[in-house]
């Protein structure tokens, strides 16, 4: 009897363990299930939009007129006119030279003229009276002719002391010298007392006209060829390209737009790019010749398809994505241009509007494996 229940008792408990091993099994084949079917990834439709991204040139700032000054006569200067930065306007005083000298060249350039026209006057009388008396053949035609060849001699000398005249009064006037524009003063390295000449080694000063500045920068032929291309001709993109702005050395936005203005037809050998000028206006006086920037183009892109990066992968500079296909990932090389964001592509080819991309994690993914 005792036996019979020891054997009963050592039944259930067998049959016990069948069972919960029989349980852990079918836990543990439910478990692995997932990793032998679908995937979950994030997924996105790609779907056209409007999207605006900027391109970015490093730049330098001239003035519409950066002219030097240069004395065209030697003296001393007596009088500094401007001050170093101030405003000026077209044909206002910056300098006086010393003009003693000049003013004394100039009256002996006047004496000469008087003493040219009294020899004239002379010979004109001499030659009068020859040409009488060779009327009444009192005399040859070779003397008449001597007189006549006095006076022409004495016409081209009065010619000459008048052009010694108006050199000296020129001479003279160089003894003020003036602005040539309007625009700002630049440095004057040179005080009263100083003498200065045509050539000396740095010029009296620079006047800037600011009122327009010119910012230069360069393209790459690629750069150049494919901003060309979008518009067909040069001609056709000066016309229809969007203002540019300025980010200034301080990396902030300059508050006024410009254009484009010129494309330079000829590329550098040495560097292979090519000089580009956009003119800003410059009411505030914020923008100074000589100065740096970097100018930013807006490009803008209609019907763009735009993917994140994280949803791609690159093998050999080649970049693929993931579309997903029959609920299964297919590799799909794409032609991409980057965003300035550096999260994003904008595609060139290879996608089309309305199908689904792995979005995130492309790298763990594998060509064919299903997607949920």
């Amino acid at each position: 009897m005792k036996r019979n229940n020891y054997l009963t008792r050592i039944g259930h408990f067998t049959e016990n363990i069948l069972i919960i091993g029989t349980l852990l099994l079918s836990a543990g084949c439910q478990k692995q299930q997932p990793s032998q079917g679908m995937a979950a990834y994030r997924t996105q439709d790609v779907q056209p939009q409007t999207v605006t991204i900027a391109e970015t040139y490093p730049a330098s700032i001239q003035g519409k007129q950066d002219i030097q000054i240069l004395p065209q006569v030697s003296g001393f200067i007596t009088r500094l006119a401007v001050k170093e930065g101030e405003q000026v306007r077209n044909g206002q005083t910056l300098f006086e030279i010393d003009p003693v000298n000049f003013q004394a060249a100039l009256r002996v350039a006047e004496a000469n003229v008087q003493a040219a026209e009294a020899v004239v006057k002379t010979n004109e009388l001499t030659y009068s009276s020859k040409q009488k008396l060779f009327d009444e053949k009192v005399i040859s035609r070779y003397e008449l002719q001597v007189a006549e060849n006095a006076l022409l001699t004495a016409r081209a000398s009065l010619t000459q002391a008048q052009a010694g005249v108006v050199n000296a009064r020129q001479n003279l006037s160089y003894c003020t010298v003036k602005a040539p524009c309007n625009g700002v003063v630049g440095r004057l390295p040179y005080r009263v007392g100083s003498l200065v000449s045509p050539q000396i080694p740095e010029p009296l000063t620079t006047v800037s006209d600011n009122s327009e500045m010119y910012v230069y920068f360069s393209m790459t032929e690629e750069q150049m060829l494919t901003l060309v291309g979008r518009y067909g001709t040069v001609e056709s993109a000066l016309r229809q390209m969007p203002d540019v702005s300025l980010r200034l050395a301080n990396n902030t936005e300059y508050g006024h737009t410009g254009r484009i203005e010129s494309i330079s037809g000829v590329i550098d050998r040495q560097t292979g790019a090519v000089s580009v000028r956009a003119v800003f206006p410059n009411p505030e006086r914020l923008l100074f010749s000589g100065g740096s920037c970097n100018v930013i183009i807006p490009r803008t892109y209609a019907n763009a398809l735009v993917i994140p990066q994280a949803g791609t992968y690159e093998i050999q500079d080649k970049v693929f994505c993931f579309r997903i296909v029959d609920g299964r990932a297919e590799a799909t090389m794409v032609d991409v241009t980057p965003m300035p964001d550096g999260k994003n592509y904008i595609v060139n080819s290879g996608l089309k509007a309305g199908e689904r991309i792995i979005a995130e994690g492309a790298g763990l993914v594998k060509n064919g494996d299903k997607v949920e």
